[in-house]
């Protein structure tokens, strides 16, 4: 009996710190820091302390149902669109309906890019998501038109085909690969090509394998100890930034050399942010370089080599549709020009059944599942108070889920893209507003040559269809999408 009534006694206790510890982080940041402006909150909690909601959020996207975490809100607290929440070290609201995201997202006098500062060590502090509003229009002016001006898409189409044709035809004689890694180093040669164009295979290489532990700290915890994501996400940006230094200083070099030289042909990005000067006077640091570097390299190559990979997953596992995009693709060849070897611009505007499924493949993944803002000052959205200084997570999951825009959303469909345009703020694959991801028309880009070619003479066989998916850092099979790439008859 005695030993039943310590257990019991074990037991309420316990309870009784359980309860004292998730009252914590309200005590602190809402009765303490608020006052009575806390009544205003929306619906929500705040979790534990430190840790906050992270690991109902880390389970929720390491079992097979990541929306378990967005949907318990709605479940607890009704359909409102806005959340509390404790998520990455500080106390933030959720938005999670076209109209919250579409405000959070394009309101610059109320929010300011809101990273995690653990995301801003990695990325960089002088990349695009550290910076203040003034710097960035002013780095987005120089860098957006290099790449997604049609003067740009025109000069690396032709390579993005050739690329193209040449793994496609190496993959199928390959044996089992990895679909996914072999698609994210063809896009990270493409944004080489564009960033750092007359750098050897070996700096290529040598990047390329930073990034990938890069991309696995960015979501985790910000734990910096041996062993954890964070801390080889920290180790791989040393050596990145010792990789691009060494770039910059031989660039320098070498433009130091031929400065009273005849002027030659135009060079890559790297060049560009070496000469640009502005309206004052002045040109980009080192370090300035260097984030704006690891931030476009990153972006550029993981959103597109996915969503490919995506795409043949959906397409071979919606035999109707992988026939209709094909059909589109081999009338783009019947009507193309004699002499003409090379896709063009114009057959890529076409494109419009294969567009579909690429919207559909970018709606229904979600690569980028949030994004992070800081409110400016204390903003009512929906009634509720967003306080100063706190962060502002737009759930993009939640979005592309609605069933109120998207009918059973979780169904592959892209013929529910026919005379539809989304409302603002209810597609959101490259956020919103004035930090909409510079390099998206290139994504597409990448992403339609790729099947244009792959769906005119190529079938992916998985080696395990039923392979496990995972949701972290970015939603991808266990298995990398393992089999075989086979060519077919034409």
């Amino acid at each position: 009996m005695e030993v039943i009534n310590m257990v019991l006694l074990g037991v309420l206790l316990g309870g009784l710190v359980w309860n004292l510890l998730r009252r914590v982080n309200g005590w602190v940041y809402e009765n303490l820091k608020l006052g009575d402006k806390r009544f205003l909150l929306p619906p929500g909690d705040l979790g534990l302390p430190f840790i906050g909601n992270m690991l109902t959020f880390l389970r929720a996207f390491k079992s097979t149902d990541p929306d378990s975490f967005a949907n318990s809100l709605v479940t607890r607290y009704g359909r409102t669109g806005i959340y509390k929440t404790f998520m990455f070290g500080s106390p933030s609201i959720l938005v999670t309906m076209p109209d919250t995201c579409k405000r959070v997202l394009t309101d610059d006098d109320c929010f300011m890019p809101g990273w995690p500062e653990s995301t801003v060590t990695l990325i960089g502090e002088k990349s695009f998501i550290g910076i203040s509003q003034e710097e960035h229009k002013r780095l987005r002016k120089l860098t957006a038109a290099p790449i997604n001006g049609q003067e740009a898409l025109s000069l690396y189409l032709e390579f993005i085909d050739e690329k193209v044709v040449l793994a496609l035809d190496k993959w199928s004689k390959m044996g089992q690969i990895e679909l996914l890694t072999q698609l994210r180093k063809l896009t990270f040669r493409i944004i080489m090509h564009i960033f750092l164009s007359t750098e050897g295979e070996e700096v290529m290489e040598d990047l390329e394998k930073e990034y990938t532990f890069l991309n696995y700290g960015v979501r985790a915890m910000a734990i910096n100890i041996p062993g954890f994501a964070y801390h080889k996400a920290l180790k791989a940006r040393k050596r990145m930034v010792a990789i691009f230094q060494s770039v910059v200083n031989e660039r320098r070099k070498r433009m130091g050399s031929m400065k009273n030289s005849p002027v030659g042909k135009k060079g890559d990005m790297m060049d560009a942010l070496l000469e640009v000067v502005d309206d004052k006077g002045r040109r980009l640091g080192d370090d300035d370089i260097i984030d704006i570097l690891v931030m476009y390299l990153n972006a550029g190559h993981e959103s597109s080599g996915h969503t490919a990979m995506w795409a043949v997953f959906y397409l071979h596992k919606h035999p109707e549709v992988f026939k209709k995009a094909k059909a589109e693709q081999e009338a783009i060849v019947r009507n193309r020009p004699p002499g003409q070897k090379r896709m063009s611009l114009k057959e890529y505007r076409q494109m419009e059944y294969t567009s579909q499924v690429i919207d559909e493949t970018l709606r229904i993944v979600s690569f980028s599942l949030m994004v992070f803002r800081e409110a400016l000052k204390d903003v009512k959205i929906n009634g509720y108070l967003i306080p100063k200084g706190w962060k502002v997570l737009a759930w993009f999951r939640s979005v592309h889920f609605d069933s109120e825009i998207y009918p059973n959303p979780k169904e592959f469909d892209p013929s529910r893209w026919d005379g539809f345009t989304p409302k603002a703020g209810s597609f959101l694959p490259f956020g919103a507003g004035t930090r909409l991801c510079p390099g998206n028309d290139l994504a597409k880009l990448e992403i339609s040559v790729f099947l244009h070619h792959y769906l005119l003479g190529y079938e992916f066989e998985r080696a395990n269809p039923n392979s496990r998916l995972m949701y972290l850092p970015h939603p991808r099979p266990m298995d990398n999408c393992l089999g075989r790439m086979k060519k077919v008859s034409q």
